[in-house]
């Protein structure tokens, strides 16, 4: 079996290795794909690995050994399922290898947000205290997570991690799933437009369909508190960004902090790069080494199972 993983810099800056993927079959491994590069890297690949490099219908078409392709990524959304699956070709993904680091990134922005460590620490490093006449200082005012409500817009594994370190720092928990599910007796479950009004923050953790798509709308952003925040660890289209540019600079709501946006890299006149109180992160909660390392486990598993003739975690 001749294997081709086509966007491998991701996963692996060169902090892992590839040596269990490699011992499965013939193996190429490309940093990076350009679409023009795609048909001749791919064209004698029996089974393809990628992470954001795009096999749509006419790309699958114009494989004909192609005989799997698993997703180095737990959203699927850059191969057309419905195209694979015409040709039976199984498409796997890799569920839950960062909720831990997703969560602990989460409380990163708003732990941020409520202290600006960052921010303070460098005005130290620049020298600002050596010159204080005072013997402390603060920029902005410093927030006590305790007692404050906490919104969770999506109730699975990431959101649940989440829900549990609220509760370490005290926090009153709402949310709100789309579906039923169990939760611990600390949460409440709530109507969306509850969550938005009742929150001091909103942190959403709810996968892109086309009921989530810009589902934070100036309309809710209008039901928050004026000193609320908002995070967004999930999925950037999930947040209409030139109304949330407008509510911070308006003084709507107090701040946002998010790891996604709808662009990625983004364009250099998103108008949240600019906006009032707003941190950005490159899209970094899954890429801890530790997350990684398992990305890389399962993605080997994966492939390992399906030529035993048993495909897991297959998504079509």
């Amino acid at each position: 079996m001749n294997i081709v993983v086509l966007d491998g810099f991701t996963l692996n800056p060169g902090d892992l290795d590839w040596v269990e993927l490699q011992s499965l079959g013939a193996c190429a491994i490309y940093d990076r794909t350009p679409p023009a590069e795609l048909p001749r890297r791919a064209a004698d690949a029996d089974i393809l690995l990628t992470n954001k490099t795009e096999l749509t219908a006419g790309a699958i078409h114009n494989l004909p050994r192609l005989k799997y392709i698993g997703v180095l990524a737990t959203g699927t959304n850059v191969v057309d399922l419905a195209a694979a699956r015409a040709r039976g070709i199984p498409v796997t993904n890799v569920p839950a290898y960062s909720t831990k680091s997703v969560a602990q990134l989460t409380f990163a922005l708003l732990l941020e947000l409520a202290q600006h460590a960052g921010h303070h620490a460098q005005t130290v490093r620049e020298g600002r205290w050596t010159r204080s006449l005072e013997w402390c200082y603060w920029d902005f005012p410093l927030i006590e997570l305790d007692g404050l409500a906490l919104g969770i817009v999506g109730f699975g594994r990431i959101g649940r991690a989440v829900s549990e370190l609220g509760a370490a720092f005290g926090m009153k928990l709402l949310a709100c799933n789309p579906t039923t599910v169990a939760a611990p007796p600390c949460v409440r479950f709530v109507e969306l437009e509850t969550l938005f009004r009742e929150s001091d923050v909103v942190s959403l953790h709810c996968p892109l369909t086309p009921q989530t798509a810009n589902l934070v709308n100036a309309r809710r952003l209008s039901l928050m508190k004026p000193t609320a925040f908002l995070l967004n660890t999930s999925r950037g289209p999930v947040v209409d960004e030139p109304a949330l540019a407008d509510a911070l600079n308006s003084g709507r709501i107090a701040g946002a902090a998010l790891d996604v946006l709808s662009t990625e890299p983004p364009r250099a006149d998103n108008p949240l790069l600019t906006a009032r109180n707003c941190l950005i992160t490159p899209h970094l909660a899954w890429a801890t080494r530790a997350a990684r390392s398992r990305l890389m486990k399962i993605a080997v598993e994966n492939v390992r199972s399906f030529l035993h003739g048993q495909a897991q975690n297959v998504v079509n």
